[in-house]
């Protein structure tokens, strides 16, 4: 919910620099936070990788493409992820003349700092393997907002998300006529997903929260399993200065009853969470003691993982993504799936091992650690707090093994920027200082007196325009040679990686 990639429509014209400077010159008059990033449908991964990102571009239908822009325009007109005001009243108003839409089928709830996305996808490919009909709502979406709500684990249609929005459309002005604000971006958003998923109808919804967690939109549903990932410092100006003030936050989506699965936290942020999970007669799983991985090993395209389920060990299952963290996602999704079927609780028997494999191999999460481009290795990364960049910057040393990385970092002006260049000053060479095009990012010369101080001043380099920086970081890698392993990150905000795939996605 932190970061939403601004909306360009690509054309097919030659030479995508000059291409972007056209999209971007185009897009003056519309509201960044309401884009959608038109980024190729072709990138290059290793040999055995991921498989390709579900990664929707404008619809082809140019009626549809208009009834599309008409939709985002008028969600531009509410308030933006960013602005908020603390409560639930709105989006239980708005639920309440739908009808109670999210009451209609079981749902696991996910919340936390990091890896929420990726843990999402990981269980909604998991109880697809299962046979069950899945809706997924996520945030922030990197190239299409459509990405944001998805249906047997692909996204919505153009049209049928043109139709969800007409079809609650009265239902939300109505409420915003009985309320003091109107409802934002990201709680109309998130009544059509609700929506979409009783119409569908969908098995089990998978919901990641936006921000925090009490008073996230998301949290009228009462989640049979609440998840919560890795805790640390983001949004401290609205969630709290400490891991427990966050982890309070955080642990509002806990409700009476539920199995909560539990990654591994700071101590203080365990502690609240075990706190409210007593006081809700709630059921916990943790990671290192009733599930975790067991063993790992870097392989083609990933990794071949052992986890430890809540009902016993799934060995050799391969994971198509990079880095350590993205293996403890997988065993807090494969424990919240096993939850879910009542592993551990009604049955003591595990999940079939087969499928279990099977799902995560199919796994693929757009903007984490994707390669896009070879000779020079381009790979993007979203990355935008300390812990973040922490986990990022140690995968890509494992995985890749680059003779010389070269950093393109592009961030929001309210992150922990610092923090996030400290963490990648151990594997960034030089670093290419950039911004995107969102009226959020960072002035790229005061991101760049910040670089100065935690690399110093020769291996800062800054690049305004991202299509500048990318040739600037692509023209240093090479200079290791065509066959040296020097390579290029792209970081620091999921719109400087949306808008990085619009560049180098087209392969």
């Amino acid at each position: 919910m932190s970061e939403l990639p601004p909306d360009h429509n690509a054309d097919d014209q030659p030479g995508p620099l000059n291409a972007f400077d056209e999209i971007i010159a185009e897009e003056t008059t519309r509201d960044p936070d309401l884009a959608v990033i038109e980024a190729g449908s072709r990138t290059l991964r290793t040999q055995g990788g991921p498989p390709d990102a579900d990664i929707p571009t404008r619809p082809a239908d140019p009626e549809v493409d208009k009834a599309l822009r008409e939709v985002e325009t008028e969600l531009a007109t509410r308030w933006g992820e960013t602005k908020l005001e603390p409560s639930v009243s709105r989006i239980a108003a708005l639920m309440d003349v739908l009808g109670e839409p999210q009451r209609s089928y079981p749902s696991i709830h996910i919340t936390g700092t990091n890896g929420k996305t990726s843990t999402a996808r990981m269980i909604e490919a998991l109880l697809g393997a299962f046979e069950l009909r899945t809706g997924r709502y996520t945030s922030p979406h990197v190239q299409s907002i459509t990405e944001r709500i998805s249906l047997d684990g692909a996204p919505i249609s153009p049209e049928r998300f043109i139709e969800t929005y007409q079809d609650i459309k009265p239902y939300v002005e109505m409420v915003d006529a009985s309320q003091e604000y109107r409802l934002s971006f990201f709680e109309v958003l998130t009544g059509m997903a609700y929506a979409a998923f009783a119409d569908a109808p969908a098995d089990v919804a998978v919901v990641e929260v936006g921000m925090g967690g009490s008073w996230d939109a998301t949290n009228v549903i009462d989640g049979d399993v609440a998840v919560v990932t890795p805790i640390d410092l983001d949004h401290t100006d609205r969630l709290g200065t400490t891991h427990a003030e966050i982890a309070t936050e955080k642990a509002g989506i806990i409700k009476q009853g539920a199995t909560v699965i539990m990654a591994q936290q700071p101590v203080d942020a365990a502690q609240v969470l075990l706190k409210k999970a007593v006081e809700v007669d709630a059921t916990v799983a943790r990671e290192g003691l009733e599930f975790g991985v067991v063993e790992r090993q870097v392989a083609v395209g990933g990794q071949l993982v052992t986890l430890r389920g809540l009902g016993g060990e799934y060995p050799e299952v391969y994971l198509p993504l990079h880095g350590a963290h993205q293996a403890h996602n997988a065993a807090v999704a494969l424990a919240a799936v096993e939850a879910f079927f009542g592993v551990g609780a009604q049955r003591a028997d595990a999940l079939d091992p087969d499928t279990v494999r099977k799902a995560f191999a199919a796994v693929a999460s757009p903007g984490r650690l994707e390669v896009v481009r070879r000779s020079p290795t381009v790979v993007l990364d979203a990355a935008h707090n300390p812990a973040g960049a922490r986990a990022a910057a140690e995968a890509i040393g494992e995985a890749f093994q680059f003779s010389r990385l070269i950093g393109v970092v592009g961030s929001s002006g309210d992150k922990n920027v610092r923090g996030l260049l400290e963490a990648f000053e151990p594997v960034f060479a030089e670093v290419v200082i950039t911004q995107n095009s969102s009226h959020r990012a960072m002035d790229a010369d005061e991101l760049a007196g910040i670089a100065v101080e935690v690399f110093g001043e020769e291996r800062v380099q800054v690049e305004p325009r991202l299509p500048d920086a990318l040739e600037a970081a692509i023209t240093l890698a090479e200079e290791e040679g065509e066959f040296a392993g020097g390579g290029v990150l792209v970081t620091g905000s999921v719109i400087t990686v949306g808008e990085a795939r619009l560049l180098l996605g087209r392969g």
